[in-house]
């Protein structure tokens, strides 16, 4: 699968030494004379999270209901299956592109803004679709959005974690980030029940140009996330962030005669990192889409149309708090904290397919639980299983797998959905065994790592 790069982090996850100093905040930018980084890292990473709480407000407020707004098209359990799907696809495989080219010309900022745009406008859109294709390539533009942004987004954040801990630092975001998904399902929920689910969509407009202004007042504030970092201080990091025009290329992506490519872009991942890759793909294969389990809602008529969206809410409430609780875990004992995953997951066909109200909403939090984790240690995790130089692409890979696999699974939970929800649960629960199953040398190599062995001596 590749050499072990000698400058991963794995066998240390978490925090700088106690008593590390602070990071400094000034770089030199393209004129020579400097440009500083107004925030602190932790500043930083909240205010990160606050714009990422204003686009979740938008995008899981449109989430919420898109799986009955294209019931309401004509379209079927497969077909919402496969359009989600879909969806979080091209969400995750794309950052192929969008990863190693964040990584190769260090336009983190450009790039992050550029997809929080797309997705500012594709989501509102979703009020004027007309037909079944029209709201589909809506819904799939959203994720396109996600994508473009997310591997540059996540390594400015992993450059403010340096301080502050992998776990620590993702888990605030994500649960400011969840909150936004929290109130924005609340919103659609009461335009529901005035109007439909159209003027849901629409209303979304608002808290998408409040992101977009907040996006730029923390870009004019922190030009230089790489700053953070310590070895980024020592040796540099103008260009790292997009702040000047050099483009230059992270180490491990030449060949022996200089030449780069993208042969060589994906060389060099570490085997634990390959490992954990396909431990989160098995993991995500059997994780339904909500567009799937709002379809259930919708056509068996467990629930009102416009409690719909409260059931969602319920998830990402959920999803803030086992997000901030599992990223603190997973800076204490390390991939231990990921065991509890694959249990949640296989419960969620168990809940959430079924017919009875009282369930569903616990299959709510369950569902939301498990995401929290994906959405938070995951994350944080490949921070701590890549080399600093490689994050975007570590980051764009990984989640192109991801992606990949997230799609199979949707569009087969779909398909088995039109048998029977037995079929369902055999199927999940089969996944979630082979999860253990590669989580195991995750844990016995941490187990045996240095830094394990002397805080066990």
């Amino acid at each position: 699968m590749g050499s072990e790069p000698e400058d991963t982090e794995a066998d240390h996850p978490g925090a700088q030494e106690p008593g590390a100093q602070e990071p400094g905040a000034q770089e030199p930018g393209p004129d020579g004379r400097g440009t500083v980084n107004r925030y602190s890292p932790l500043r930083f990473v909240l205010a990160f999270g606050v714009v990422s709480m204003l686009a979740d407000f938008v995008y899981e407020g449109g989430r919420s209901i898109v799986g009955p707004y294209l019931a309401t098209l004509g379209a079927s359990a497969t077909v919402v299956g496969a359009v989600t799907g879909v969806g979080e696809a091209v969400a995750s495989v794309l950052r192929l592109a969008s990863g190693p080219l964040a990584d190769r010309t260090r336009r983190y900022w450009p790039i992050s803004i550029a997809g929080y745009a797309i997705t500012a406008v594709s989501v509102p859109v979703l009020a004027a679709a007309g037909t079944l294709w029209q709201a589909s390539l809506a819904v799939v533009g959203e994720r396109f959005g996600k994508a473009v942004r997310t591997p540059a987004r996540d390594t400015m954040l992993s450059q403010a974690s340096a301080h502050l801990g992998r776990g620590r630092a993702f888990a605030y975001h994500e649960a400011l980030d969840q909150s936004g998904a929290l109130l924005g399902p609340l919103l659609v929920a009461g335009m529901v029940a005035v109007s439909g689910f159209r003027l849901g969509f629409a209303v979304l407009a608002v808290p998408a140009a409040l992101a977009l202004v907040a996006l730029v007042v923390v870009r004019r504030a922190v030009p230089t996330p790489a700053a953070y970092e310590p070895a980024n201080r020592a040796s540099g990091a103008s260009g790292a962030s997009g702040a000047s025009g050099a483009m230059s290329t992270p180490s491990g992506l030449t060949d022996a005669a200089g030449r780069t490519g993208w042969r060589q872009t994906f060389r060099g991942f570490s085997r634990r990192f390959w490992l954990y890759t396909a431990f989160s793909a098995a993991t995500v294969t059997g994780f339904a889409t909500f567009g799937v389990l709002s379809y259930h809602l919708e056509v068996r008529h467990v629930v009102a149309p416009a409690l719909i969206p409260i059931v969602y809410a319920v998830a990402m409430g959920v999803d803030a708090l086992a997000a901030l609780g599992s990223g603190l875990l997973y800076d204490r004992i390390g991939f231990g904290g990921l065991l509890l995953l694959p249990l949640l997951t296989a419960a969620v066909p168990f809940l959430s397919f079924s017919t009875r109200a009282a369930l569903v909403w616990v299959g709510a939090a369950v569902w939301g639980g498990a995401l929290g984790v994906h959405e938070s240690t995951m994350r944080a995790a490949v921070a701590d299983l890549v080399p600093s130089s490689r994050r975007g692409t570590g980051y764009g890979l990984f989640t192109a797998v991801y992606g990949i696999t997230w799609f199979g699974g949707a569009t087969a939970i779909g398909a088995l959905y039109a048998r029977s929800a037995t079929s369902i649960e055999l199927f999940v629960g089969a996944l979630q065994a082979c999860a253990i199953v590669l989580l195991v040398p995750l844990l016995r190599a941490q187990r045996q790592s240095p830094a394990a062995r002397k805080a066990r001596a």
